[in-house]
């Protein structure tokens, strides 16, 4: 008789494993929906998504986010559920294995090697976090993060807990405790992945996603009933806070630099463009509803970030501290680890409510960084033929490699940051292109439509095919133009011309009448020096040897002084932490893409890409 097609692949219709394929399988519906949204539900709620709003317009910010959220964030994540549970029904599990089957070209394969990248990746910075969070609740529960209303001693704490002084500072022996912790953290993780997706994952977020709602409705109760904590200042209350949060600036919605921050937020908040929705989805039967069970992740997502993680974190900060000055919520760590502190220090059972709500962002990280485990685990389980401790056991020891690279350079925060952005922005975009196409050009809305609705107990609008075919893609590729174009280049800015005396002639510390011109426009001139010198032309660098200034000779005034903005691809050259980041994630990308090679063989040679027959 011929080959049953459900047969194939992870699950035989006895639900025993295949030749080599894993038997996993989500428990029960509500447990995947709670895995894949605790996935998403991570620090982007509580601490990214409040420092977007603020910084972009407050209420302006809702409508690029809210446009983001129908246009690209849901479609995306249902595109995710769909080719997931079509790849798994075929025996696939990981990103290169479900591309290839979607795309029946030699190719597809690779393009799942950033599907593996992004969360291998992100979980090498993304566990140090989480170790800060357990951290800092042990600080609050032992009394030693109450430093009272001083700004300045958290940002001291702060700064000595992460090692920013300088590279290798959190190896001193005084961090010992601290790096107990990241390793039980770390444990922690992998004790969970090894139990695998129903035994680990599953029973790990049905148990943590109520805790972590509690929590935050506790935290976000005392927020809401502070009132107007110092009657002196009677606009630092709740309502100001709130207004402060969610009233709009309408002039932010013509700065491009709002639907970038808009967008960015969506896809690392729904955790779209991971890779992780579509290993997840792979676990499922193919007359699972994905439709339905997609629309509920997103929007119990939805509701942790705007419900509970805006109306806690700016509205509270606001209440003690007063309007934030946006220059200071570039980084969304800073408001979370510098500025809350500050407000629990002011609030009446502050200790206990700083307890609870950095175990809350323990909880909240522990159950994304988890899920950041499981994609590459299904590839070594599939790819490679590896036992789960065996694939367990080799992610660890890379990980663990990339942990100890981003713990070493913690100076500046520079490693953690460059990677976070690569990999937590750029690759998360080409993702998620690569994903849109894949799904609307190949495999095809037609077909993609039959197959989101094999089950399913609500219907997905037509219109949103045709928009994940014609408008995804092409919002995605003007979002990542207008990012290389701004973003990747160095730029020099003109200032202000300069009188012909102030055109120095050698290299070396800057000549009184250069000093003069730069007193007279009130530019801070102390460590710059003229590097060197051509044609009338010189460069002015700091202290550091890192180019700031620029004069160049004009026909006109004679000549300018520019200013010098570094593009991303220069700041990475002025930078070694940045450029060994750069040298990690192209190493592991590598590594990868050989891996994924070797599996492409032998999956060929074992008669994984042959079209299933069709049942007599």
């Amino acid at each position: 008789m011929p080959e049953d097609p459900s047969s194939r692949g992870p699950r035989s219709q006895s639900g025993q494993a295949q030749s080599g394929q894993g038997s996993e399988q989500w428990a029960s519906r509500i447990g995947v929906i709670l895995a894949v949204a605790g996935s998403a539900v991570g620090l982007g709620n509580f601490l990214r998504f409040p420092g977007n709003a603020a910084q972009n317009g407050g209420g302006a910010f809702l409508l690029p986010y809210f446009i983001s959220l129908l246009v690209l964030g849901i479609p995306l994540c249902w595109v995710e559920w769909t080719m997931g549970r079509y790849g798994g029904t075929r025996g696939f599990n990981s990103a290169p294995g479900v591309f290839s089957v979607i795309w029946r070209n030699p190719l597809s394969k690779y393009f799942g090697g950033i599907a593996l990248l992004i969360p291998l990746a992100i979980y090498m910075y993304y566990v140090l976090i989480e170790a800060w969070c357990l951290g800092y609740a042990i600080n609050y529960l032992n009394g030693g993060l109450m430093l009272g209303p001083d700004s300045q001693a958290y940002d001291g704490f702060f700064a000595k807990f992460v090692g920013v002084e300088e590279d290798g500072a959190l190896l001193s022996p005084e961090m010992r405790p601290w790096l107990l912790v990241l390793m039980g953290t770390f444990a922690l993780n992998f004790a969970l992945i090894y139990r695998g997706v129903s035994k680990g994952i599953e029973v790990f977020c049905k148990i943590a996603m109520p805790i972590m709602i509690a929590l935050a409705l506790i935290v976000l109760v005392r927020v809401l009933t502070l009132g107007t904590p110092n009657p002196d200042m009677p606009d630092r209350s709740v309502t100001g806070g709130l207004g402060y949060m969610w009233n709009p600036d309408f002039g932010k919605l013509t700065d491009p630099q709002t639907w970038l921050a808009a967008s960015g937020q969506i896809f690392f908040s729904l955790s779209v463009g991971f890779g992780i929705i579509i290993n997840y989805a792979s676990y499922l039967k193919k007359n699972d509803d994905v439709v339905l069970s997609g629309l509920t992740s997103s929007s119990m997502n939805e509701f942790f970030e705007v419900c509970l993680g805006g109306l806690i974190t700016i509205p509270a900060a606001f209440i003690f501290m007063g309007a934030l000055d946006p220059g200071t919520l570039d980084s969304s760590f800073a408001l979370g680890f510098r500025a809350l502190p500050n407000v629990f220090a002011s609030m009446w059972g502050g200790q206990v409510f700083g307890f609870l709500w950095f175990f809350m962002l323990f909880v909240a990280a522990i159950t994304s960084s988890v899920s950041m485990l499981q994609p590459v685990i299904a590839f070594f389980e599939e790819g490679l033929g590896l036992k789960r401790h065996a694939s367990a056991s080799i992610l660890g020891l890379i990980s663990a490699m990339g942990c100890g690279f981003v713990l070493y350079f913690s100076g500046g925060l520079i490693a953690l940051d460059t990677i976070d952005f690569w990999i937590g922005n750029v690759m998360i975009f080409m993702l998620a292109t690569i994903q849109a196409i894949l799904y609307g050009w190949v495999f095809g809305i037609h077909r993609g439509h039959e197959e989101a609705h094999k089950g399913a107990h609500i219907r997905i609008p037509w219109f949103v095919q045709l928009m994940l075919k014609y408008v995804v893609p092409v919002y995605l590729l003007v979002i990542f133009t207008t990012f290389c174009v701004q973003k990747l280049p160095s730029k020099d800015t003109e200032l202000f011309p300069l009188p012909a005396g102030a055109v120095q002639e050698e290299a070396g510390p800057l000549s009184a009448a250069l000093e003069a011109a730069f007193s007279e426009h009130e530019i801070e001139s102390a460590g710059l020096s003229v590097e060197s010198h051509q044609a009338g032309a010189f460069d002015i660098v700091n202290d550091e040897g890192v180019l700031v200034y620029r004069v160049k000779s004009t026909d006109d005034v004679g000549a300018v002084l520019l200013e010098h903005s570094a593009g991303y691809v220069e700041a990475i050259g002025n930078s070694r932490s940045a450029m060994a980041s750069v040298l990690l994630m192209t190493t592991v990308l590598v590594f990868l893409m050989i891996l994924i090679h070797i599996a492409g063989k032998r999956w060929k040679a074992e008669g994984r890409y042959d079209e299933p027959q069709a049942v007599s």
